[in-house]
């Protein structure tokens, strides 16, 4: 099978490539920098620059996991902007390309997020749920949309992916040193749910999709018990043996963030229900146990 990936050397990316080769694919993939991207990745992958480049590839499988980091920068005008643009346009170009392919992917899984449903409290949140109108909800909305003009080729599967636990990288990675230093605690109230998803669970769902053929759609990538940012907090305590006294109050991360701020503050309980109707079985469905594993504890 063939396979290619945009944001391949992202924290999914990496761990996705390392599956795919284990089960013997030829993996290709869009980068920005192919010099530097080739020094994380397998020599056996191949590496372009531009779709332009790609057209020899001929892929059976397109994965379309790129994006500009959505928590690095405050949402300004011009970042929301590079924000839309590093999904929205192109993905556009990338739906575009693989139509003009002598033969069209199998399959074109694409990139999406639970921010799709933007701020929704604790009641429990599927892939039939209505979604609250604000900005990550829009940015992931045109996203989708974009994705989806490939049905008409391809069968299209969306992932509505969740806080991705993984040992290297992602959203965790910023969280250690307070936590380890004991200095961590919960953001604002605490109340606020986290819909999270160990990085396994995560390359497993991907693989599930393609190798289902009746899959297409959006699937919430989240593990089967989302917990609140208090209760992760005290878990990630736990698990690292060090307290959790130091709450960061919300107006603190409202002053130092801005709008982005609503990432760390409102939340969603989002459960994986058409992936787990789809006969997926999750390995780590309580956050203790994926913590434990990603930590080495």
């Amino acid at each position: 099978m063939k396979v290619f990936i945009t944001g391949i050397t992202g924290l999914i990316g990496q761990s996705l490539v390392q599956a795919l080769l284990k089960q013997n694919c030829t993996v290709s993939g869009l980068t920005r920098n192919a010099d530097k991207a080739a020094k994380k990745l397998p020599k056996s992958v191949s590496l372009v620059e531009s779709l332009e480049d790609a057209n020899d590839f001929m892929p059976d499988v397109v994965i379309n996991l790129a994006g500009a980091p959505i928590a690095d920068k405050r949402w300004s005008k011009s970042r929301k902007k590079t924000l839309m643009d590093s999904r929205v346009a192109l993905t556009k170009q990338l739906v575009s390309w693989m139509s003009e392919l002598r033969q069209a992917p199998e399959v074109f899984i694409s990139g999406s997020a639970v921010g799709f449903y933007g701020r929704q409290g604790k009641k429990k949140i599927d892939e039939s749920s209505k979604p609250h109108d604000e900005f990550t909800h829009q940015l992931c909305h045109e996203w989708e949309a974009a994705a989806l003009e490939a049905e008409s080729f391809s069968r299209v599967c969306l992932l509505r992916t969740g806080l991705v636990v993984a040992p290297n990288g992602g959203f965790l990675s910023k969280m250690l040193l307070p936590f380890k230093l004991g200095l961590g605690g919960r953001l604002g109230n605490g109340q606020q749910m986290m819909s999270w998803i160990h990085i396994d669970d995560m390359v497993n769902g991907i693989l599930h999709l393609i190798e289902h053929n009746e899959c297409s759609g959006a699937f919430n990538f989240t593990a089967p018990n989302p917990v609140s940012n208090d209760e992760f907090s005290k878990t990630l305590g736990n698990v690292l043996n060090r307290p959790v006294i130091f709450p960061v109050p919300a107006f603190v991360l409202k002053t130092m963030l801005g709008e982005m701020s609503d990432l760390l503050l409102t939340g969603q309980n989002v459960i994986p229900k058409r992936l787990k109707e789809s006969g997926f079985w999750f390995e780590y469905t309580e956050l203790e146990e994926a913590l434990k594993k990603v930590l080495n504890k």
